[in-house]
């Protein structure tokens, strides 16, 4: 999270002025959530899938010291090397230090949130080293000095003309047109040379297999295979949550994953690599295992199912909050729905206090999760965490809170409500109220109080 993010509020007040920006958000999604609708429609056993996804996601959490040091045994009995950090810092120094043990000032990029989240492009930058961004997306925000704003398609606020200016000033000429195929072929061409040449690659990971010490990358572009199987050097950077217990979990995730996120049967390119193997990929591998709040995530007894999520950006895609205000206003490399509450839970709710309220509570969130995380339960958790955080509790709720906590007082309050509210009304409507009420009707009618109350007219009857 960037240390100076500003307020939802804030920020997004900012990000619903910029018409294109909404623009391009409408197109992106709605494209995105029509395709998976349709390949989630084929699968009569879907729920049951959700559900063996979220059991096998508790089980890892449950038990989640017995499958780190599973997965780190299996590691190093494949050839591997298992580092161990417990934040950002840490994780960076390793990749710093096996990049300077071969010499290396330029390397290969998979893209990785997990990597965006711990800020390692910029600490390989102030260490003499230089990341290169394979995946489109991520190589458009990269050489634009931009930043992400969708968990799948982190490009998702830039249109074809944006991206071809990017890169007529970066790795192009002004000879090249807006057309996708053109656009596609610049980005193949400049990052050829770097495939070919690169002497170490940086991924992150979707899995980890808990029995085997196998890694696993989900991709659509076959940047990442190019990536781990090139370069003589390989380091992934593997949250501790992503683990799964067997080689066969993956057969959930592999259904479940694409089909929420970019609306494919399958994905494209799947790999799997396992240690080290002379005849083929890389000859020296090394797994960072990324605690950086993680641990205090899992404390939590409500918010630790957010710990489930497997980043397929489907609660993006139905959120109306992120369509209109996007994926920066959240000021987190993890936005929407999921941001909301997983940024709160890693970084600590003080320093994210706003987030937790960026939600309508509607619940879409939820029912596309394909690991079933109760997003508004845990964002309701938040909420409260957050005004406890606050030391300071708002005075409008605690007189809220003695009014109805007396059946005298709230009919003596109802009743005064509805002589105070005449002058109010306007259509029937109450389109502005007094201070310190006037935040409630900033960006709501309300309803004026009813003329009689379901007991008075209880009463009245009888």
């Amino acid at each position: 999270m960037s240390a100076t993010a500003r307020p939802f509020p804030e920020a997004a007040h900012d990000a619903l002025r910029d018409a294109q920006l909404r623009s391009n958000l409408f197109v992106a999604t709605q494209t995105i959530r029509d395709k998976r609708n349709q390949v989630v429609g084929e699968l009569s056993d879907w729920e049951e899938l959700r559900e063996a996804g979220r059991a096998i996601k508790a089980d890892v959490l449950a038990n989640l010291d017995r499958y780190l040091l599973q997965f780190e045994q299996a590691v190093a009995d494949a050839g591997g090397q298992v580092h161990w950090a417990a934040d950002a810092g840490e994780a960076n120094q390793v990749v710093l230090d096996v990049a300077r043990a071969h010499g290396v000032t330029e390397l290969v990029k998979v893209k990785s949130l997990t990597t965006d989240e711990i800020g390692l492009n910029a600490a390989l930058e102030a260490g003499g080293v230089s990341a290169i961004e394979t995946d489109l997306a991520e190589l458009i925000l990269q050489l634009g000095g931009d930043w992400s704003s969708h968990i799948l398609v982190p490009a998702i606020h830039r249109n074809r003309t944006e991206i071809r200016d990017i890169f007529r000033a970066t790795i192009a000429d002004d000879a090249l047109s807006d057309d996708p195929g053109e656009l596609a072929e610049a980005s193949r061409t400049y990052l050829r040379e770097r495939f070919l040449t690169a002497r170490m690659a940086v991924s992150g990971a979707n899995f980890g297999v808990a029995e085997t010490g196998t890694v696993c990358v989900v991709e659509s572009e076959g940047n990442g295979r190019m990536c781990t199987t090139l370069p003589p050097v390989l380091v992934t950077i593997l949250g501790i949550e992503k683990l799964i217990p067997s080689f066969a979990d993956l057969e959930v995730f592999l259904q479940l994953l694409p089909r929420s996120s970019t609306g494919e049967r399958m994905n494209p390119y799947t790999s799997l690599w396992t240690g080290v193997n002379a005849a083929d990929g890389p000859q020296e591998f090394h797994v960072v295992l990324l605690d950086a709040g993680r641990t205090n995530a899992l404390a939590d007894t409500v918010g630790r199912q957010a710990l489930h999520c497997i980043r397929c950006s489907a609660c993006l895609n139905v959120c109306p909050v992120y369509s209109r205000t996007g994926g920066q206003a959240y000021g987190s490399i993890y936005p929407g729905p999921i941001g909301a509450i997983l940024t709160p839970l890693l970084y600590g709710v003080e320093h994210a206090p706003t987030l937790p309220f960026a939600s309508s509570l509607c619940g879409a969130c939820y029912e596309v999760c394909p690991v079933k995380i109760d997003i508004p339960s845990v964002l309701l958790h938040l909420r409260a965490k957050a005004v406890e955080s606050a030391g300071k509790p708002s005075l409008t709720m605690a007189a809220a809170g003695w009014l109805f906590g007396g059946r005298r007082r709230f009919a003596a309050a109802q009743r005064l409500g509805r002589l105070a509210q005449r002058p109010l009304i306007r259509a029937g409507k109450i389109r502005r109220l007094p201070p310190p009420l006037d935040a409630w009707t900033r960006t709501r009618d309300l309803r004026p109080l009813a003329g009689e109350s379901f007991r008075e007219w209880w009463e009245r009857r009888g």
